[in-house]
């Protein structure tokens, strides 16, 4: 195979998640039990790995643009900053997606983590449950429509709020400040914004003593920050634009050339899509390699620390729950635009709005159902 540009940003891409999956495996870095530690034992180590994953994320995409190293337009994939408000399909995907990773013992990345480290009940949930519905949700049709849009488009899409009538052309927090002030400079008040909240957040993230005593969680929110960073930087700069000149001028378009970052709803349906026929190397994508990278990458891991182990369902009702649990995931998280690394690190790293909803969202639907399952317990 040719070395060509397409191939070095894959690879690259795929480079990053081994990174992300060994680090994960290796810390334990898991947002829905970031959020099952807050709610069942009051811990907050692991929310405070996200909140620094996000950070990170947030702080270098801030630096990059401002230097001009990247642009992120609105129609990134997925779109965050869309001046497209769909402030219903972030609630009900969240809650949804927030739902399903609970039943489901893990998020898209931390199922593809488990996966790595020998969790055979995380791959049957995966190929039988979330990659197929996320499929669904953007490949597959019923009758000459798009099933997305005959099950949800219809009463979702009139809710979406378009900005552009009101003169704003993004969602971002800087560009909706521009909209309500006046002030015309985006670029200044999306840097004063973003250095705010992440001001905020490291406060709250490093008083507390048993965080900064934690090596894994302080490394685990760095590597998934700066890899959320990376992957902006790759196709959001230079690179980005020769990757999009090149397959502007292929015969056989590659799938999904266009600026983006880590995200692992959307590449479970593209796996799907792919490996139905895998002669059409075009649909090997930037999503379908990361999906990749982390599972060999925390499996590598798992060789090297000698913590690999197959692992199966307790029991029928074991069974059902992740069932339900992928089913929600992979039809929530394609609603919602993104799951708890793609909306709530690499969305929320460009300060969208909408990215913000979903991130409350899933901490809502998970904390919810933790609170729901106690009590079955008879907690």
């Amino acid at each position: 195979m040719e070395f060509t540009i397409h191939v070095q940003v894959l690879l690259g891409v795929f480079l990053i998640a081994m990174v992300m999956g060994a680090v994960a495996n290796k810390t334990n870095f898991c947002t829905m039990g970031a959020v099952s530690d807050w709610v069942n034992m009051e811990d907050k180590g692991r929310l405070r790995a996200w909140m620094l994953a996000i950070t990170v994320a947030m702080v270098g995409v801030l630096a990059l643009e401002a230097m001009g190293t990247i642009k992120l337009p609105g129609g990134t994939f997925p779109p965050y900053r869309s001046e497209n408000f769909a402030w219903l399909r972030y609630l009900l995907g969240g809650l949804m997606f927030g739902v399903g990773m609970t039943l489901g013992s893990g998020c898209g990345n931390k199922t593809f983590v488990r996966i790595g480290g020998g969790n055979l009940k995380s791959l049957v949930m995966l190929v039988l449950f979330a990659a197929p519905a996320s499929y669904l949700m953007l490949w597959g049709s019923i009758g000459e429509q798009g099933f997305f849009d005959v099950v949800f488009g219809g009463w979702i899409n009139p809710t979406t709020i378009d900005l552009g009538q009101y003169g704003i052309r993004s969602q971002d927090l800087g560009a909706l400040a521009a909209g309500a002030t006046g002030i015309k400079d985006v670029t200044v008040l999306r840097l004063v914004i973003g250095g705010l909240m992440a001001a905020g957040f490291l406060y709250f993230i490093f008083k507390s003593a048993d965080f900064r005593s934690s090596r894994d969680n302080i490394l685990g929110g760095v590597v998934i920050g700066l890899a959320v960073v990376l992957g902006w930087w790759i196709t959001g700069g230079s690179i980005g634009n020769e990757w999009k000149e090149f397959a502007d001028f292929q015969s056989n378009v590659p799938s999904r050339v266009a600026v983006q970052s880590y995200t692992f709803i959307s590449p479970m349906g593209d796996s799907v899509r792919y490996l139905s026929n895998p002669a059409k190397f075009q649909n090997i994508n930037f999503g379908v390699m990361a999906l990749a990278g982390v599972i060999v990458g925390s499996f590598l891991y798992a060789l090297i620390s000698r913590s690999f182990r197959i692992e199966w369902f307790a029991n029928l009702k074991d069974f059902i729950a992740h069932a339900i649990g992928g089913l929600l995931m992979g039809f929530g998280g394609v609603l919602s635009m993104g799951c708890t690394i793609g909306q709530g690190v690499t969305g929320f790293s460009t300060l969208a709005l909408g990215s913000i909803l979903t991130f409350l969202a899933i901490i809502a639907g998970a904390a919810v159902t933790m609170k729901v399952q106690y009590k079955m317990m008879g907690g």
